[in-house]
């Protein structure tokens, strides 16, 4: 059975067509597993990536996983999320921020239609 879920698990593979190359916004949370703070942010995530499917694209990368892409962006704490908006980094926060701050920040990413 397919897993369902609303946002995409990136890798070193295919972060540059899924983040790079996408037309739609996009949001990465930067994560690993043995992660305090990334298991508790994880679930925002998750809903966020519901409530914004169709606007905003969401990934997850595993910075043990995929280190190459993680190095590339500089990332050294985790969670990082950084915003991406015509394959630039547009934004980005380190550590867990509430549900709201992140929706706020999701917002800003998506056109005024």
């Amino acid at each position: 059975m397919a897993e369902n879920k609303s946002y995409i698990t990136l890798t070193d593979a295919n972060f540059e067509q899924e983040v790079l190359q996408s037309t739609t916004p996009v949001v990465v949370d930067f994560w690993a597993p043995w992660c305090g703070p990334c298991r508790a942010v994880g679930p925002v995530i998750e809903e966020l990536a519901e409530e914004f499917k169709g606007q905003v694209k969401v990934g997850k990368l595993n910075v043990d996983d995929s280190p190459q892409t993680a190095q590339m962006f500089a990332v050294r704490s985790i969670p990082t999320i950084l915003f991406f908006s015509d394959g630039k980094v547009v934004d980005g926060v380190v550590g867990a921020l509430p549900k709201t701050a992140l929706a706020e920040k999701m917002t800003a990413l998506t056109p005024v239609v």
